[in-house]
This record gives structure tokens, C-alpha cells and sequence, in this order.
């Protein structure tokens, strides 16, 4: 069946970086699309970045763009993203999801950052 397993969270200080990991299996990873979510305490969960099946395009959030990079490795079956000059705003639950079938998400991977 379809799977995806984030991993790569943590506890970290404001300024750190962070390479989130999600691994895919179960279906045809190099033709769909992949994207990261993420839900900060209290709020509903919200789009950060896509990344295209082959990799060649991705789009960010307007006020992420700069601070975080998607990433994929289809031979690898995963993606990653990477981010870099963590504040406390970025302290949430980080999803990854494919779009095939209506969606699946894996259960997320906690990064909070501390001051």
C-alpha cells in the first residue's frame, strides 16, 4: 500500500537548520508530484513547497522562498526538505503528501525551535 514516512524533525535553536526526509513506497514515486505541509500548534495545516515527478520545477510559499528547499531522489524513493534559519515560527508538524488518488499523507514529523 501507499506509504510515506517523514523523519529529520527535532528540537533545535532559532538560526539552526534542519533536512526533513520522506520516504515513499507502494507507488510510482518518480510520477507524481510531492509536497510538504506543514501545521503550526492551534492552526490548520498549510502548503510550503511542491516539487514536480521529475524534479525540474518547484514552487515555494511566497514568504518561505529563499529559507526552504525541496528536494527529490527517484532512483531513492524520497524527498526531503531542507531549512535553513529556523525560527520559533516554524515550530510545527511537518507533512509530506502525494497527490495520487486524492492524496496521501504520511504522519508527520515534529520540528519545534527553541529561542
Amino acid at each position: 500500500q501507499v506509504q510515506l514516512v517523514e523523519s529529520g524533525g527535532g528540537l533545535v535553536q532559532a538560526g539552526e537548520s534542519l533536512r526533513l526526509s520522506c520516504a515513499a513506497s507502494g507507488f510510482a514515486f518518480s510520477a507524481y508530484s510531492i509536497e510538504w505541509h506543514r501545521q503550526a500548534p492551534g492552526k490548520g495545516r498549510e502548503l510550503v513547497a511542491t516539487i514536480t515527478p521529475s524534479g525540474g520545477y518547484m514552487y515555494y510559499v511566497d514568504q518561505l522562498e529563499g529559507r526552504f528547499t525541496i528536494s527529490r531522489d527517484n532512483a531513492r524513493n524520497t524527498a526531503s526538505l531542507t531549512i535553513k534559519r529556523l525560527n520559533p515560527a516554524d515550530t510545527g508538524m511537518y507533512y509530506c503528501r502525494t497527490p495520487l488518488h486524492g492524496g496521501y499523507w504520511g504522519q508527520g514529523t515534529q520540528v519545534t525551535v527553541s529561542t
